[in-house]
């Protein structure tokens, strides 16, 4: 069974990514608090702003930045809808390895040239992430190379568990932490931090009502598949995880779930309040905040923004039904 990583490997992780990645904006909001109360203070963590418009790559990179020089050679292989992706081909750049990835037919195509013009090879297969998924395990299989899980690995949530770390050491009596769940690396990592350094402050896990999975593996004792429908990329999965899902259960009390129409609400909410172009999975955490606006009445909360990587498309039909 994996190990989950405690707060010293995160604090590790910190320094070993630190060349490569940079500290993110931890801003307040007083127009997108008003949407949730007038004495509620909203603060925003831009991961949107991270290298590659996602926080993934601190995941990425401090994964591969271990890796011995044998597997490095033999390169890595991942599925990805686009961030986890791009991630493991700016890490495999950054440590001179070749890269597969394995996305979707339908992958938002400015993720897809990302990861091209990061020198990644980008192999299409499947309707769905989990289809692409099972398809790269048994590529990695079939080259000899390292396959880079999304979630179930104990290095990349150390890595993403740093963004957490940053908004505790610049913001101080945080009641609510929000954070978005797809695979459940972000929201792991979050959730180790906060246990440990402010136990106080509660961790809200925010999934797509379109895409359940993590949700309903979390309130019950097996990991479950459930039907996937959200246009949200990130959170775009119909399975859950074995090492984030055990995680969420020990930390986690809460776990939210927002509709389409919320998540694009929020989306032209972070463009006309914060002047920041959010992508779906990355404006979960306002619109868990929006809808449960009476429990954080007077309180000190911070929304977590895990990308920008906005398709034309999905910033039309935001715009549109709003």
């Amino acid at each position: 069974m994996l190990q989950p990583p405690d707060l010293r490997d995160v604090i590790d992780a910190a320094r070993r990514i630190a060349p490569y990645m940079h500290r993110t904006p931890l801003r307040p909001y007083p127009a997108l608090g008003r949407l949730i109360g007038l004495d509620t203070e909203l603060w925003v963590k831009h991961e949107n702003h991270q290298v590659l418009g996602s926080f993934k790559p601190r995941g990425g990179i401090n994964l591969v930045s271990q890796l011995e020089p044998g597997e490095l050679a033999g390169g890595l292989v991942a599925a990805s809808t686009g961030n986890h992706g791009q991630s493991v081909a700016f890490a495999g750049r950054t440590f001179d390895t070749p890269v597969t990835i394995v996305v979707p037919n339908e992958a938002n195509p400015g993720k897809l040239q990302s990861m091209k013009d990061l020198g990644a090879e980008v192999l299409h297969h499947g309707e769905q992430f989990d289809v692409s998924h099972d398809f790269s395990i048994q590529l990695a299989a079939d080259k000899g190379a390292r396959h880079v899980h999304s979630a179930n690995e104990p290095d990349l949530i150390a890595g993403v568990g740093t963004y957490s770390l940053e908004i505790f050491e610049d913001l101080s009596d945080i009641d609510v932490l929000i954070v978005p769940v797809g695979a459940g690396s972000g929201a792991s990592g979050a959730a180790i931090v906060t246990a440990a350094v402010s136990p106080s402050t509660e961790v809200i896990a925010v999934q797509a009502e379109a895409a359940q999975s993590a949700f309903l593996s979390w309130e019950g004792d097996t990991l479950v598949e459930a039907p996937m429908g959200t246009a949200a990329e990130g959170l775009a999965t119909g399975h859950s995880y074995e090492l984030p899902i055990r995680i969420l259960r020990e930390h986690i009390k809460t776990f939210a779930l927002v509709s389409e129409d919320e998540i694009r609400r929020a989306i032209v909410h972070y463009l006309e309040h914060a002047r920041c172009l959010v992508e779906g999975a990355g404006a979960v955490s306002l619109a868990a905040a929006i809808k449960l606006k009476d429990r954080l009445a007077g309180k000190r909360v911070v929304v977590v923004v895990s990308g920008g990587n906005l398709s034309m498309a999905h910033l039309r039909e935001a715009l549109a039904s709003n």
